[in-house]
């Protein structure tokens, strides 16, 4: 087994001048990354980094992100990249509980983790243009790795305790990549692009990674603005754009500037990190004649398990098969599989599962059973292997004894025209023991009308699934990927502030 830095030094002997990065400056060649790599390498094993050690990573989607995670996996150190909008106190945990034996952060972004180092009393790094590290005997070759060496530690944002760190191996790494490849028929002629954070598994694996095992190049934006996203898009040519709903949604709502022939050179679109309303999905395809593929994974498989390819028959609310490699199965409450058209949670098995959760063998235990990892999803397969998710088995609302899927009730807000965004949650109720309550986000100039918008469900869902409680907020809270965070919603401001006669943002705590 290579290390799965090894493409980068492969296409820097093969094809030095190709380009691999595209971003605000010049272009970075395959062999000027590997040599900015190489740097990083030299001036971490002199810093006395070794194979195993553990380097906190923290830095927007610039180039030198990507030159800095193949610096440490090519040392055979372990690559633990971290949000940049973590705090001190959260890195701090994230460094003590990983071990780690140095920082390094992009200018910009480095004051927690600066504050981090400091508390941890480790060495601190700053990253700058150019991957500017300081002088360095250049590593010459990636260090080899074995299968179930770690390359990289992604904590996961839990619903409840403390963050987990997945290790995702060298194997999963390489796994992926390669699995995406193929799916997607990338060759180096193809160009992708981004605007997903790579410290998140689904920028660094199924796009970053992804764009390097095939020698592709790829486009980079640091931060997601819908123009700015159009714009790389037309600059770049780009045959392949990786974003979540929120992006899509926000291209939908751009300005009127935004046109079919924006997305002319486009091949494929991939959407992941949350499920894509099917009405998103369908007014985007007919405002700019792009058919958004839909796929699903999670941090701890490596970001990747289904996907929707170009050539299967379009099935609303699907997000694919399992990919090759790789086997998904539907089971109930007490793991027996079940049959087609049923929902249970979503079992996992391939070769980008993970290794386990970092010193949590408790917690590991719970998810990876006989080789599958348990997902805590609820879907359900049909009679071809396409998967439909319902939601989290912990977003479930339980109204009365009847269950009510989250998913289903949003997929029907996001057809009112009036609608931009929503989620919808569950609510303690002393009577049913949860109620259904919606929060969502209007499009400039409506005006909120609880009584019809209710009027308006009810023609479309059964009575129990109806929103009881309506909130109406500026924007619904985000994670880095721009996810909805239901976890961030407080649900006594919600409970508080929705009124069924007329409800407002004021007061909801969002």
């Amino acid at each position: 087994m290579s290390n799965a830095a090894q493409p980068v030094w492969a296409y820097a002997e093969s094809d030095p001048e190709r380009v691999a990065l595209r971003a605000a400056g010049e272009p970075w060649s395959y062999r000027a990354l590997r040599d900015r790599a190489r740097l990083i390498g030299g001036a971490l094993l002199r810093a006395g980094v070794s194979a195993g050690d553990r380097v906190l990573f923290v830095s927007p989607s610039v180039p030198e992100f990507v030159a800095v995670y193949y610096g440490i996996l090519a040392t055979g150190a372990i690559a633990v990249t971290a949000n940049t909008m973590s705090t001190a106190p959260e890195l701090e945990y994230i460094g003590a509980d990983a071990g780690v034996k140095l920082v390094i952060a992009w200018t910009g972004v480095e004051g927690a983790p600066q504050a981090a180092a400091t508390n941890l009393g480790l060495p601190f790094w700053q990253l700058r243009h150019g991957a500017a590290i300081g002088a360095s005997i250049p590593l010459t070759e990636p260090h080899p790795a074995a299968d179930d060496d770690t390359a990289a530690i992604l904590y996961t944002s839990g619903t409840t305790g403390r963050p987990k760190g997945a290790e995702l191996t060298h194997a999963n790494l390489v796994a992926g990549a390669s699995i995406f490849v193929g799916v997607h028929g990338l060759t180096p002629d193809d160009r992708l692009g981004t605007a997903l954070p790579l410290f998140h598994a689904y920028g660094q694996v199924c796009v970053m990674a992804t764009a390097l095992c095939a020698g592709s190049s790829l486009s980079l934006l640091a931060q997601f603005d819908a123009e700015s996203m159009v714009a790389m898009l037309r600059r770049d040519e780009l045959t392949f754009l990786a974003g979540v709903p929120t992006m899509w949604n926000g291209m939908l709502h751009a300005s009127g500037d935004t046109k079919p022939s924006d997305f002319a050179s486009l091949r494929i679109a991939a959407s992941g990190g949350a499920a894509l309303p099917v009405e998103v999905s369908r007014a985007f395809e007919d405002r700019f004649g792009c058919r958004i593929l839909e796929g699903y994974g999670l941090t701890e498989s490596t970001a990747a398990a289904l996907f929707h390819g170009p050539d299967r028959p379009r099935k609303a609310g699907s997000v694919g098969v399992a990919l090759p490699r790789c086997e998904v199965q539907i089971r109930d409450e007490h793991g027996a599989e079940l049959p087609a058209g049923e929902v249970g949670e979503l079992y996992f098995r391939g070769p980008v599962v993970m290794k386990g959760y970092w010193k949590r063998p408790e917690a590991t235990a719970e998810v990876l059973q006989d080789g599958w990892l348990l997902t805590g999803d609820l879907g359900l397969k049909d009679a071809d292997g396409d998967v439909r998710i319902v939601g989290r088995k912990k977003d479930l609302v339980i109204r009365g004894g009847y269950n009510v899927y989250p998913l289903e009730v949003e997929e029907v807000l996001y057809q009112h025209p009036d609608i931009v965004e929503a989620a919808v949650i569950g609510i303690p109720d002393e009577h049913y023991g949860e109620e259904v309550a919606a929060v969502v986000v209007l499009r400039g100039g409506a005006t909120p009308d609880t009584p019809a918008l209710r009027d308006w469900a009810k023609q479309r869902l059964s009575a129990y699934k109806v929103p009881h409680l309506i909130v109406y907020v500026q924007a619904l809270p985000k994670g880095a990927t721009g996810k909805v965070l239901k976890r961030a919603i407080d649900r006594d401001s919600i409970r508080a502030a929705a009124d069924p006669a007329v409800a407002t943002a004021e007061g909801v705590g969002l």
